[in-house]
């Protein structure tokens, strides 16, 4: 399973908006070692936070450090393999890199994706990749 950036935010903050459906599922990743976040993930985090999009309880490298240790994430890197294979995803997906570094990541896994962003549920119709609904 890989989180989409705002679905690890809102699981570390118990937000109630989280499907239960996600959290069950992510839980039993969690447990298996299998809920990942794309290294992206920590960047956008910090991003929002230094753009006071989001307020967070702590520094930020210290929030994902914290978060990855409590909620058992495996941060997936940004290896060579998901960079190319973000610029060759099939079918049509907007060209916002943080997404497509976050779809290829689930993809190379052969991972689910949970996600409540329109443009990656409408992509996941498509086909091209699994998704949870967040």
């Amino acid at each position: 399973m890989v989180l989409d950036t705002h679905a690890w935010l809102w699981l570390m903050a118990g937000e109630p908006t989280l499907r239960q459906e996600a959290v069950a599922v992510a839980r039993e990743a969690a447990a298996a070692g299998t809920l990942h976040v794309s290294a992206i993930s920590a960047w956008e985090v910090a991003m929002l936070a230094a753009r006071g999009r989001i307020v967070l309880p702590q520094d930020p490298l210290d929030w994902v450090r914290t978060s990855v240790e409590r909620a058992g994430v495996v941060v997936a890197e940004l290896s060579p393999d998901v960079l190319v294979a973000s610029a060759r995803l099939p079918g049509d997906l907007h060209g916002e890199p943080a997404d497509r570094f976050i779809v290829a990541t689930a993809r190379r896994l052969g991972a689910v994706l949970v996600t409540r962003d329109r443009a990656l549920l409408g992509y996941a119709a498509q086909g091209h990749v699994r998704v949870i609904e967040a």
